[in-house]
Protein backbone atom coordinates (compact mmCIF):
# COMPACT_ATOMS: atom_id res chain seq x y z
CA UNK A 1 0.00 0.00 0.00
CA UNK A 2 1.28 3.60 -0.82
CA UNK A 3 2.02 5.89 1.92
CA UNK A 4 -0.74 8.23 0.44
CA UNK A 5 -3.13 5.87 0.44
CA UNK A 6 -2.57 4.51 3.78
CA UNK A 7 -2.52 8.43 4.73
CA UNK A 8 -6.18 8.55 3.22
CA UNK A 9 -7.24 5.46 4.61
CA UNK A 10 -6.33 6.09 8.23
CA UNK A 11 -7.65 9.39 8.33
CA UNK A 12 -10.70 8.42 7.12
CA UNK A 13 -10.90 5.39 9.30
CA UNK A 14 -10.46 7.90 12.52
CA UNK A 15 -12.98 10.46 11.27
CA UNK A 16 -16.00 7.91 10.34
CA UNK A 17 -15.56 6.34 13.23
CA UNK A 18 -15.54 8.65 15.55
CA UNK A 19 -17.93 11.31 13.61
CA UNK A 20 -19.98 9.20 11.23
CA UNK A 21 -19.35 8.88 7.59
CA UNK A 22 -22.07 10.89 5.56
CA UNK A 23 -20.67 14.08 8.23
CA UNK A 24 -17.24 13.93 6.73
CA UNK A 25 -16.56 15.31 3.07
CA UNK A 26 -13.56 14.26 0.97
CA UNK A 27 -12.06 17.46 1.32
CA UNK A 28 -11.41 17.39 5.08
CA UNK A 29 -9.79 13.82 4.56
CA UNK A 30 -7.97 15.11 1.50
CA UNK A 31 -6.12 18.16 4.11
CA UNK A 32 -5.92 15.98 6.67
CA UNK A 33 -4.13 13.40 5.11
CA UNK A 34 -1.84 15.85 3.20
CA UNK A 35 -2.53 14.53 0.20
CA UNK A 36 -3.74 16.04 -3.32
CA UNK A 37 -7.54 15.94 -4.65
CA UNK A 38 -5.57 13.90 -7.80
CA UNK A 39 -3.95 11.60 -5.36
CA UNK A 40 -7.05 10.68 -3.47
CA UNK A 41 -8.64 10.43 -6.85
CA UNK A 42 -5.85 8.02 -8.21
CA UNK A 43 -6.43 5.91 -5.32
CA UNK A 44 -10.51 5.52 -4.83
CA UNK A 45 -12.75 6.91 -7.63
CA UNK A 46 -14.89 8.19 -5.16
CA UNK A 47 -16.10 8.30 -1.18
CA UNK A 48 -18.10 5.64 -1.45
CA UNK A 49 -14.63 3.38 -2.62
CA UNK A 50 -13.21 4.47 0.67
CA UNK A 51 -15.68 4.07 2.70
CA UNK A 52 -15.69 0.36 1.87
CA UNK A 53 -11.69 0.02 1.86
CA UNK A 54 -12.57 1.72 5.33
CA UNK A 55 -15.03 -1.48 6.29
CA UNK A 56 -12.96 -3.67 4.58
CA UNK A 57 -10.05 -3.01 6.62
CA UNK A 58 -11.91 -3.09 9.79
CA UNK A 59 -13.25 -6.76 8.98
CA UNK A 60 -9.58 -7.79 8.20
CA UNK A 61 -8.49 -6.40 12.03
CA UNK A 62 -11.52 -7.86 13.61
CA UNK A 63 -11.20 -11.07 11.92
CA UNK A 64 -7.66 -11.55 12.85
CA UNK A 65 -7.93 -10.03 16.41
CA UNK A 66 -11.01 -12.69 17.13
CA UNK A 67 -9.30 -15.39 15.16
CA UNK A 68 -6.11 -14.76 17.77
CA UNK A 69 -8.00 -14.76 20.79
CA UNK A 70 -6.75 -17.54 23.25
CA UNK A 71 -8.57 -20.90 23.71
CA UNK A 72 -10.57 -23.37 21.53
CA UNK A 73 -14.26 -23.27 21.27
CA UNK A 74 -16.40 -22.05 23.91
CA UNK A 75 -13.37 -20.97 26.21
CA UNK A 76 -12.43 -18.43 22.88
CA UNK A 77 -15.75 -17.70 23.08
CA UNK A 78 -15.81 -16.61 26.45
CA UNK A 79 -12.74 -14.53 25.70
CA UNK A 80 -14.05 -12.67 22.66
CA UNK A 81 -16.89 -11.15 24.48
CA UNK A 82 -14.93 -10.39 27.60
CA UNK A 83 -12.35 -8.11 25.52
CA UNK A 84 -15.33 -6.98 23.60
CA UNK A 85 -16.36 -5.59 26.87
CA UNK A 86 -13.17 -4.26 27.62
CA UNK A 87 -12.64 -2.27 24.52
CA UNK A 88 -16.39 -1.15 25.20
CA UNK A 89 -16.07 0.71 28.41
CA UNK A 90 -12.76 1.93 27.12
CA UNK A 91 -12.28 5.51 25.81
CA UNK A 92 -13.39 6.50 22.43
CA UNK A 93 -15.31 3.69 21.62
CA UNK A 94 -18.01 4.41 19.58
CA UNK A 95 -20.13 1.65 18.66
CA UNK A 96 -19.44 -0.72 16.37
CA UNK A 97 -18.16 0.44 12.52
CA UNK A 98 -20.55 -2.34 11.15
CA UNK A 99 -23.42 -0.77 13.03
CA UNK A 100 -22.52 2.43 12.20
CA UNK A 101 -22.04 2.82 8.52
CA UNK A 102 -25.53 -0.25 8.12
CA UNK A 103 -27.58 2.90 9.68
CA UNK A 104 -25.82 5.60 7.69
CA UNK A 105 -26.84 3.43 4.60
CA UNK A 106 -30.26 2.57 4.68
CA UNK A 107 -30.37 0.88 1.49
CA UNK A 108 -29.74 -2.83 1.56
CA UNK A 109 -28.51 -3.05 -2.00
CA UNK A 110 -25.91 -0.72 -1.24
CA UNK A 111 -22.11 -1.71 -1.54
CA UNK A 112 -21.33 -0.80 2.35
CA UNK A 113 -24.27 -3.00 3.48
CA UNK A 114 -22.73 -5.88 1.69
CA UNK A 115 -19.87 -5.55 3.86
CA UNK A 116 -21.68 -4.95 6.42
CA UNK A 117 -23.42 -8.31 6.10
CA UNK A 118 -20.17 -10.24 4.87
CA UNK A 119 -18.64 -9.83 8.24
CA UNK A 120 -21.59 -10.77 10.22
CA UNK A 121 -22.51 -13.53 8.32
CA UNK A 122 -18.38 -14.40 9.15
CA UNK A 123 -19.22 -13.43 12.82
CA UNK A 124 -21.93 -15.83 12.90
CA UNK A 125 -20.46 -18.69 11.01
CA UNK A 126 -17.23 -18.47 13.49
CA UNK A 127 -19.41 -18.82 16.65
CA UNK A 128 -20.99 -21.61 15.04
CA UNK A 129 -17.23 -23.23 14.37
CA UNK A 130 -16.51 -22.42 17.83
CA UNK A 131 -19.34 -23.94 19.60
CA UNK A 132 -19.01 -26.95 17.89
CA UNK A 133 -20.80 -29.96 17.21
CA UNK A 134 -23.88 -29.22 19.17
CA UNK A 135 -27.14 -29.43 17.78
CA UNK A 136 -28.02 -26.17 18.52
CA UNK A 137 -25.03 -24.50 17.45
CA UNK A 138 -26.65 -22.51 14.57
CA UNK A 139 -28.97 -21.18 17.24
CA UNK A 140 -26.79 -19.87 19.68
CA UNK A 141 -24.67 -18.45 16.80
CA UNK A 142 -27.48 -16.12 15.84
CA UNK A 143 -28.28 -15.47 19.76
CA UNK A 144 -24.00 -14.31 19.90
CA UNK A 145 -24.50 -12.01 16.69
CA UNK A 146 -27.18 -10.23 18.53
CA UNK A 147 -25.66 -10.49 21.77
CA UNK A 148 -22.45 -9.01 19.94
CA UNK A 149 -24.45 -6.12 18.59
CA UNK A 150 -26.34 -5.57 21.75
CA UNK A 151 -23.40 -4.93 23.93
CA UNK A 152 -21.59 -2.63 20.92
CA UNK A 153 -25.08 -0.22 20.67
CA UNK A 154 -25.22 -0.60 24.43
CA UNK A 155 -21.81 0.82 24.60
CA UNK A 156 -21.83 3.39 21.58
CA UNK A 157 -24.35 4.58 24.04
CA UNK A 158 -22.66 4.71 27.22
CA UNK A 159 -24.44 2.00 28.82
CA UNK A 160 -22.27 0.13 30.79
CA UNK A 161 -25.24 -2.17 32.97
CA UNK A 162 -26.19 -3.23 29.66
CA UNK A 163 -22.99 -4.13 28.46
CA UNK A 164 -22.04 -6.31 31.29
CA UNK A 165 -25.97 -7.97 31.71
CA UNK A 166 -25.23 -8.51 27.65
CA UNK A 167 -21.99 -10.12 28.00
CA UNK A 168 -23.10 -12.19 31.31
CA UNK A 169 -26.35 -13.55 29.21
CA UNK A 170 -24.26 -14.40 26.19
CA UNK A 171 -21.76 -15.93 28.96
CA UNK A 172 -24.74 -18.15 30.41
CA UNK A 173 -26.56 -19.15 27.23
CA UNK A 174 -23.14 -20.71 25.63
CA UNK A 175 -22.59 -22.68 28.70
CA UNK A 176 -26.10 -24.23 28.81
CA UNK A 177 -26.79 -27.50 26.63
Amino acid sequence: MSDARRRLLETASRLFYVEGIHTVGIDRIIAEAGVAKATFYHHFKAKDDLVGAYLTRQYEMQREALEAAPGDGVERIKMIFERLGELSRGPGFRGCPFLNAAAEFADPAHPVRGIVDDYRDWFRGYMRTLLGVRADAAVKADFLLVMRDGVAVSAGLGDMSAIRSGIDTALATIDKP
